[in-house]
């Protein structure tokens, strides 16, 4: 059985990590609603530029445009999304595991990696999978211009056909405590289906359809990447925020059975060394 100073020492090094996890989960939260915030602004303007996107391909013969060119799969590209710190659940793993299924599904094609996030590319690396390349640090200081480096750099690599088809792995931000796994295919961009009872209206455009498409289309990459983006960060704090708060009680609970099991040595020790003072007492006297 431990002793009291153990575990007098234990129960300190517990309370000193629940401090810890309380603080990074204070920290998580603020960090959470700053990213919720710029998420939820940015939704909009990618859901309206995707159904631009699909109003003009009414009017535009898709296999025109390199982006919207559809391919036989024989060389597939999968990009995974997940965080560069660790201490938030579940979240990276679930993300590498639904990488890795879809590499399993393609293991009669070339398939090839790009990772963004340390934990995901240290995952992959460990296990031999073909990174083409990694995105390192794209979450030190997120913005649209570390978007579009990233979704110019995979959309040339579908353009050169170095790529038939690639996919996106990320985690999508529904609330604090739940996130959902998406798996989409990036390019080449399938446009909105659009309604029967739509009628196409007969714009004029300038200079054509397919000019607008040729600017367009580009743009809706790296949009769509700083959507993911945005949304894999948020969700990655939420998990975080999660986790910690987990952490928190169960490093509290865990202060509460050391606090009784010190005390129940305690009145142990107490009891038998009143036991042996009255049986001291008793042989003197006898």
């Amino acid at each position: 059985m431990p002793s009291l100073k153990q575990i007098k020492r234990r129960i300190g090094g517990v309370a000193s990590t629940a401090q810890i996890t309380r603080a990074m989960k204070m920290v998580a939260a603020a960090k959470l609603k700053r990213a919720q915030e710029n998420m939820e602004h940015s939704r909009p303007y990618t859901h309206k530029v995707r159904d631009v996107i699909s109003s003009l391909a009414v009017h535009t013969d898709i296999e025109m445009h390199p982006l919207l060119a559809v391919r036989e799969p024989l060389k597939v590209g999968v990009v995974s999304v997940t965080s560069d710190r660790g201490l938030c659940g579940s979240f990276n793993a679930n993300i590498c595991r639904r990488a890795q299924k879809v590499l399993t599904d393609f293991s009669d094609r070339q398939v090839e990696l790009f990772t963004i996030g340390r934990k995901g590319n240290d995952f992959f690396h460990k296990r031999s999978a073909t990174i083409y390349r990694h995105f390192p640090g794209v979450f030190h200081s997120l913005d649209f211009s570390q978007a579009s480096s990233i979704g110019n750099a995979i959309a040339e690599q579908y353009i050169s056909g170095r790529f038939d088809r690639i996919y996106l792995v990320y985690n999508e931000f529904k609330n604090a405590v739940q996130q959902r796994i998406i798996c989409e295919q990036l390019l080449p961009i399938i446009p909105e289906p659009i309604e029967d009872s739509w009628k196409p209206i007969d714009y004029i455009f300038e200079p054509d359809p397919l000019g607008v498409l040729g600017k367009l289309l580009p743009m809706y990459v790296n949009v769509l990447i700083y959507q993911v983006l945005l949304e894999s960060y948020a969700a990655e704090q939420g998990a975080r925020m999660s986790a910690m708060e987990n952490a928190t009680e169960n490093a509290m609970e865990l202060v509460d059975n050391l606090t009784l099991q010190y005390n129940k040595a305690r009145q142990s020790a107490i009891t038998k060394e009143l036991l042996e003072i009255v049986g001291g007492a008793e042989g003197l006297k006898g």
